[in-house]
């Protein structure tokens, strides 16, 4: 089978793999809260009303929420008419439709693509990656960016943004109720209060621990994936590698797009910067080690 197919098959696995994940994560929340208020039923209720407004919000409003958190606006042809000129070429090549396009107003440079299909995707650059690349860069860029859409890397990364970022609300949530709950002298006792407890403990380790799985089922592979398809559309290896080498120093620290759910779509990790030595747990492959790969490229 074509290694293209192959990956996307395997983030197709991963996408229901991570919604199995959450439904017997969510079951187990929602068991407990019906032990703490004597109902199981209401509790399964609850936590079934929940993983299916997640669902609902993840696969078809995901794009609009990711691109909401990153302080992303739509821009139109008449606004960005170099840009759009850029990715519709890219389209065109790649037999892709024209995905939307966002900005990031920040002189830090930067891109990530969103969305669940080919048919319903964005890419979002920064100021930054206008003012900083030439013309081959940034269709580099774009087309490493299409790639993920293509190879269907988007659905994968935003149903796991929106999921880790439900859950680290419940972590929230329950540590406040926690927190309350002892103010408030404990008025629910015995085993109820006790299993209570014991779900507050464990969502204040899982809300971390699932924000941590998000990084991997992002992972390194399908960033060397997307840099060689990129490359193989463009047929211009060293736009991009030059663009990595751009980007990964120019990062800063504590900028406007760093975001820790939203550190591992962007094409250099925001949070990673030039200087920082790239360790096993980072979410992408050592820039070093991507721009070696294109340049070893021959077309």
């Amino acid at each position: 089978m074509d290694p293209i197919y192959k990956s996307i098959a395997a983030n197709k696995r991963w996408t229901y793999l991570f919604f199995s994940f959450y439904a017997i994560l969510l079951a187990i929340i929602g068991y407990s809260i019906g032990l703490y208020f004597n109902s199981i039923t209401l509790g399964l209720f609850i936590a079934g009303i929940i993983f299916a407004l997640a669902l609902v919000v993840s696969y078809y409003g995901g794009q609009s929420v990711i691109t909401s958190m990153a302080g992303a606006r739509e821009v139109s042809k008449q606004e960005e008419p170099y840009l759009y000129n850029t990715v519709e070429a890219l389209s065109i090549a790649a037999g892709l439709p024209l995905p939307k396009l966002y900005l990031i107003d920040t002189d830090v440079p930067n891109a990530f693509a969103a969305g669940r299909n080919p048919e319903n995707a964005s890419i979002t650059v920064t100021t930054g990656l206008m003012e900083r690349l030439d013309r081959l860069e940034l269709e580099g860029v774009i087309a490493h960016e299409m790639a993920h859409i293509r190879n269907y890397d988007v659905l994968l990364a935003t149903v796991a943004v929106v999921l880790a970022g439900t859950i680290v609300f419940l972590g929230y949530m329950a540590r406040y109720s926690a927190y309350g709950g002892l103010f408030r002298g404990r008025d629910r006792g015995g085993s109820a209060g006790i299993i209570f407890l014991i779900l507050t403990l464990v969502l204040i380790i899982l809300a971390p621990l699932f924000a941590q799985l998000l990084k991997f089922a992002i992972s390194r592979k399908r960033e060397f994936l997307a840099d060689a398809t990129g490359a193989d559309l463009t047929g211009y290896p060293e736009g991009l590698a030059s663009a990595l080498e751009k980007i990964s120093t120019m990062q800063k620290p504590k900028s406007k797009i760093q975001n820790t759910a939203l550190n591992g779509i962007y094409i250099i990790n925001p949070a990673i910067g030039a200087n920082t030595v790239s360790n096993l747990f980072s979410t992408h492959p050592p820039t070093e080690e991507r721009v070696r790969k294109l340049r070893e490229m021959e077309f």
